[in-house]
């Protein structure tokens, strides 16, 4: 890629040098002419610049989808193998050896943690494709954001270490009108986003309250943060930062991207602040209904 993009601009370098020299050429053998062939000349010498500025541009936008996309590869494989493996290691154990009661229920409870997993990231797929071909309807309904959070909670603590990191402060009786599959994915991405990229040790901060004629959803974590120039970025499909073989955290780059999307269409917003002393809050508002 790189080679025909130097061949290319070598090209554009001597267009311009050869207008520029007829130009001179025109300018000396007709002088009465000189302004006419110095108008036309700057005309085309612009819209050939600008015309190589937006190819140069639509060039490096594929680049950087092609590399999204294959960062987002690398990270479905790896998203898979890792739940698989175990999975495949806990049946395999179980059959293998004469193992008490207790400890095949643990093991079959762990798979079905790891199942549930598979189950989440396949779901996370498919929506982000239906939603971008306009073929998810958004069914809603008026529902109780309340219950639904705790639901919410309820399930990520199974798959969190240590339970007590997630400290949620809900008020009880919001209901909103809207999909509660779709909110439900918004509160998983949230919630497992801000675990994810918090320290294993530290809180992460969960609120639902009114606000006017509103309902506020708050999730703070005290991880590093999120620089000023990702904010708006980290909503884009397949958006992540820093190379996936070499990111620590994993991730396929289309929570956030749902999260935005289902939002949009709930007529919600979301905005992204910096947390104090560290860390990130993502911040929704939604009508009460």
């Amino acid at each position: 890629m790189r080679r025909p993009l130097i061949i290319f601009y070598f090209l554009v370098v001597y267009a311009l040098a050869e207008l520029i020299w007829w130009g001179i050429l025109l300018v000396k053998s007709q002088p009465e002419r000189s302004t006419m062939i110095i108008g036309e000349g700057t005309v085309f010498a612009i819209l050939l610049i600008y015309g190589v500025y937006r190819l140069h541009k639509a060039i490096n936008e594929e680049a950087a989808l092609h590399r999204q996309q294959n960062n987002f590869l690398l990270s479905v494989t790896h998203e898979l193998k890792s739940p698989l493996s175990s999975i495949k290691l806990y049946l395999q154990t179980i059959l293998r050896h004469e193992l008490p009661a207790e400890k095949q229920r643990a093991f079959l409870v762990n798979s079905l943690k790891d199942i549930e997993r598979l189950d989440d990231l396949v779901e996370n797929m498919l929506i982000a494709t239906k939603i971008e071909n306009k073929s998810y309807t958004f069914p809603k309904e008026k529902i109780d954001l309340s219950l639904l959070v705790d639901e919410v909670l309820q399930r990520i603590r199974q798959h969190v270490v240590r339970a007590e990191r997630l400290q949620p402060a809900v008020t009880k009786g919001i209901t909103v009108y809207g999909d509660q599959f779709a909110l439900s994915l918004v509160l998983s991405n949230l919630i497992e986003n801000a675990l994810k990229y918090s320290p294993a040790e530290k809180p992460v901060v969960l609120e639902l309250k009114e606000a006017g004629q509103k309902a506020m959803l708050r999730i703070a974590d005290q991880g590093q943060g999120i620089p000023e120039r990702e904010k708006e970025k980290i909503f884009d499909k397949f958006y992540r930062v820093g190379n996936e073989e070499t990111r620590a955290t994993k991730g396929t780059g289309l929570g956030l991207f749902i999260v935005k999307q289902v939002l949009d269409n709930h007529g919600a917003s979301i905005h992204v602040k910096d947390n104090r002393p560290s860390g990130t809050v993502f911040e929704v508002l939604i009508d009460r209904k």
